[in-house]
């Protein structure tokens, strides 16, 4: 495996479909698998831990685990179980996810990346050196483990101040549907930004895109449209205004918007884009596959396929 990765989000709504998904994925010879924890879905490091011993080598990735709703250090027994049954093969991500999601659980959302910073000093402490000795603006961890692991602790970044903060903290930074001008112009300096005023090297970039192989326009834009929502949330406005799209403003998918962060069209196009991102800096595609069209699994097994031709000519 080179030094650049290409991974896939994988859903489901049973986990015996989640983990057909990671298997498909591995034989394919795609690189990773990630998942996403929210609302009440089902937990994505549970999901790992079951599916960990059906595979040998795709790496297992969280995308993210929202930190407000679970303190570091329960977030640290869940990934202990993953990274061993696993090893060197789990990447925990996490993230503050947003105001609106976390408030209609009843959780205060404050300070996010104060919290961010904070959780990713403990969950790197504990996991990577075995112990914690922490008491922060937010959050106390006082624990050990019998040693340290293989695990590398990721952030969820959209803004500058996000990237620049797994710059200094984070072992990379996870993207979304952030446009290819958006990683190159902000986020990659940012990274770098924060790595060198924290002395050290620039950790990887995690791209997380929308990618769909489908030769219908139509059919893939109101795939995405269907799928992913709108973008409501400031967060993602915010990042979407700042990178060239002001009608981000309304909270709706304009065509040029769907054109500037999703990777579609057939499967030279989508190569092409897959590599397009990890020549800007990227070290990882996330691809988080858009189904189009009136078949909904081969729409999916045909994207799969790709994203594992692309895998083994990644550079």
């Amino acid at each position: 495996m080179g030094d650049k990765l290409v991974g896939t989000a994988v859903r489901g709504n049973t986990i015996a479909e989640i983990q057909n998904n990671i298997r498909r994925a591995e034989e394919l010879g795609v690189h990773a698998a990630w998942m996403t924890t929210g609302g009440a879905s089902l937990d994505s490091m549970t999901c790992f831990a079951a599916s960990a011993a059906a595979t040998t080598t795709i790496k297992l990735g969280t995308s993210i685990v929202p930190i407000y709703p679970r303190h570091p250090l329960v977030a640290a027994q869940q990934g202990q179980v993953v990274a061993q049954l696993a090893p060197g093969r789990f990447r925990l991500g996490v993230g503050p996810s947003h105001r609106p999601t976390i408030e209609s659980m009843g959780i205060e959302f404050d300070a996010p990346l104060a919290h961010l910073r904070e959780y990713i000093q403990i969950l790197k402490a504990i996991l990577q050196t075995g112990s914690v000795d922490f008491d922060g603006e937010h959050y106390s961890a006082h624990a050990s483990i019998p040693g340290p692991l293989d695990v590398q602790v990721m952030g969820s970044a959209l803004r500058k101040g996000s990237f620049e903060l797994c710059g200094a903290e984070a072992d990379g930074a996870i993207s979304w549907i952030c446009p290819v001008s958006y990683l190159r112009d902000v986020a990659l300096p940012a990274m770098e930004k924060g790595a060198n005023e924290a002395g050290r090297p620039v950790p990887p970039l995690i791209a997380h895109a929308p990618v769909c192989v489908h030769d219908n326009p139509e059919e893939v834009r109101a795939a995405l449209r269907e799928q992913f929502g709108h973008p409501s949330l400031p967060f993602y406005q915010n990042m979407l205004v700042a990178a060239g799209f002001p009608e981000a403003r309304e909270g709706k998918w304009s065509d040029a918007m769907i054109d500037g962060v999703a990777i579609w069209g057939d499967e030279e196009t989508v190569a092409q884009g897959i590599q397009e991102l990890l020549d800007l800096g990227a070290t990882e595609v996330l691809a988080s596959p858009v189904t189009a069209g009136a078949d909904q699994a081969a729409s999916l097994d045909r994207t799969v396929r790709l994203l594992g031709q692309s895998a083994a000519s990644a550079r």
